[in-house]
């Protein structure tokens, strides 16, 4: 698991999912079609993405098909950080 995984796994857990058992949320649980993250929560973890990798998200990519899951948060930020 990469440094970015690790972090945002964290960031998920403290933040949406608190007392959860840790091990049921994967690289590749869905977070925005399963259920666990809203339009705010979304919001909230790009906030924090953004704060924590000086990267920044363009509107087309705060969605399902870029965030869904902790690989895929992973891949966009290693992505932008170039």
């Amino acid at each position: 698991m990469s440094d970015v995984e690790y972090s945002v796994k964290q960031f998920i857990l403290k933040e949406f999912l608190p007392g959860e058992d840790p091990s049921e949320l994967t690289s590749s649980t869905p977070l925005i079609t399963g259920g666990i993250l809203d339009s705010l929560a979304t919001m909230k973890l790009v906030m924090f993405l953004e704060d924590s990798y000086g990267v920044k998200f363009e509107a087309h990519e705060v969605d399902p098909d870029h965030l869904d899951t902790v690989a895929d948060i992973a891949r966009l930020v290693a992505a932008k950080k170039g």
